[in-house]
């Protein structure tokens, strides 16, 4: 579980980022997820994009992410979402204490 330093922290490291996976209408799906693991891997902190024709509820899509993925969620602002997850053999962000 993050703490809210480490998450203000991560949020001004996504900031610079843009969004690499977008959620359509059709919601998540498995490929997303696996999609969206492989990147998290690479990159640990990573932007996910909710395009407007998605009619569910941003704050769940983000939740589902999260918690499918294995990530923690570090924000939700407009429809934009900020997952990170330590990378097991790529790690490149020291977090804060």
């Amino acid at each position: 579980m993050l703490t809210g330093k480490q998450k203000r922290f991560l949020r001004s490291q996504a900031h610079h980022l843009d969004p690499i996976f977008q959620v359509g209408k059709g919601g998540t799906n498995d490929h997303l997820i696996r999609h969206i693991e492989e990147a998290l891997e690479v990159r640990e902190l990573i932007k996910v994009n909710i395009l407007n024709n998605n009619d569910d509820d941003r704050h769940e899509v983000a939740e589902e992410l999260a918690e499918r993925s294995g990530a923690e969620l570090v924000q939700v602002i407009g429809k934009t979402i900020v997952l990170y997850k330590e990378s097991k053999d790529n790690k490149q962000i020291v977090l804060p204490h």
